[in-house]
């Protein structure tokens, strides 16, 4: 066919734009199935680290940059060492992941070392106080994070198919570090629970009258079976009173209750309840560990309860337990008892007596000398050695020193 002269050619192929920094940081931990918190961290300091270079791109960037910006971190924000490492991570996953570069100076950056800290912990009492004073469905969930040991997002992400009341167990699914286990589900409990799935029921049935897109499923789920987000089962213990948009689908689904929520009740529950300590709702999960332990169970089925992959991890709470500092008396305590013993009246007393006048002393040595048959006045050479007087504080006794002893045998 005469096409007057003109060769068109093959069609030419689209091209492709290469995406964005961040869109390609995010396609990238999708890909490797980096959790949403992880993600959003990871963005975060990505995009921190852009704008402290003065908006250049990380490509023209090196060594001398990416240590010169968590010298910043370090010296002039004042951050922790857990955030000191996190950024760290999140630049050490762009090269590597995402530009594909992998150099040796990326090894010679140091990594600051964590510092061991003691959880805080509150006592019986001070979570009973706690506890009293949470209202509504913040009441039922934190009631449940102290009864199980679960950690917040495990708790208010439950599902309905994941609460068995016939076997009293709860199933965590894809916890910390993507692992399920298995946690006793209260007694008290029970009851309160099943008028919460009610309330979600009611929620579920609005939801199928309304034709809404059901809830999140995880994976591919929603693929393989396109009626489980709408079905019962999955649905959430507690789930949200609006459906919102999810941040990486942008689909509308029914989530479950914000994690805010249980944080702000509990935060006014401390203020209100006057406990002198920073207690956040993690502080319930520390508690649960510590009277776990103190009542006397296993270390290894409190490792299992908590998800611990290393008891190591576990054993953070018999420090807290068994301190040698709770047990060892105090030096002040003893001059505290002394000054409360000589303060008693009658024959408790341990005031000293008088001192003897200079009359009584001597009409009292020359009655010991015509005792002793010797002539009045003279005085007897004392015997040798003395004897050691015992010391006024029974906390403190005159005993030999062993360390003095070695010191001078060597």
């Amino acid at each position: 066919m005469d096409n007057g002269g003109d060769d068109i050619g093959p069609p030419l192929a689209p091209v492709r734009v290469p995406p964005r920094l961040l869109d390609a940081l995010r396609e990238r931990l999708r890909y490797m199935h980096y959790s949403l918190r992880t993600e959003e961290a990871y963005v975060y300091w990505v995009r921190s680290y852009v704008r402290w270079a003065g908006m250049r791109h990380p490509r023209d960037l090196g060594a001398g940059d990416v240590q010169g910006y968590l010298s910043m971190l370090a010296n002039e924000r004042h951050v922790a060492a857990g955030t000191h490492r996190q950024a760290l991570s999140a630049l050490l996953f762009l090269y590597r992941e995402v530009f594909g570069v992998d150099m040796p100076w990326m090894e010679a950056l140091g990594r600051p070392v964590p510092r061991r800290r003691l959880p805080v912990v509150l006592t019986h009492a001070e979570v009973q106080s706690l506890l009293q004073r949470l209202e509504g469905v913040s009441s039922l969930l934190g009631r449940l994070l102290y009864g199980t040991g679960m950690r917040l997002l495990e708790g208010i992400r439950l599902r309905v198919k994941d609460v068995d009341f016939a076997r009293q167990i709860i199933i965590v699914r894809d916890g910390k570090g993507g692992k399920d286990r298995v946690v006793m589900l209260p007694r008290s409990l029970e009851a309160p629970l099943r008028a919460q799935l009610d309330l979600a029921r009611r929620y579920w049935l609005n939801d199928r009258q309304d034709e809404t897109g059901g809830v999140w499923m995880p994976n591919a789920l929603a693929v393989k079976n396109p009626r489980a987000a709408a079905s019962w089962a999955w649905f959430w213990v507690f789930p949200s009173a609006a459906v919102t948009k999810d941040p990486r689908s942008e689909a509308r689904h029914r989530h479950h209750l914000h994690e805010k929520r249980l944080q702000r009740d509990l935060r006014a529950a401390v203020v209100s309840s006057a406990i002198a300590k920073p207690a956040t709702v993690h502080t319930l999960r520390h508690s649960f560990a510590t009277h776990l332990l103190q009542a006397g169970t296993d270390i290894r089925t409190v490792q299992s309860l908590l998800g611990h992959a290393d008891v190591s991890t576990t054993m953070i709470y018999t420090h807290v337990l068994k301190s040698s500092a709770a047990g060892t008396s105090s030096p002040l305590d003893a001059l505290a008892s002394m000054s409360m013993s000589t303060s008693l009246p009658g024959p408790y007393s341990r005031s000293a007596p008088a001192a003897p006048s200079a009359d009584d002393e001597l009409r009292a040595a020359a009655e010991d000398d015509e005792e002793d048959g010797a002539t009045p006045g003279t005085l007897d050479r004392p015997a040798w050695p003395p004897r050691a007087r015992e010391s006024a504080f029974p906390c403190y006794r005159l005993t030999p020193s062993f360390t003095a002893a070695a010191t001078s045998a060597s």
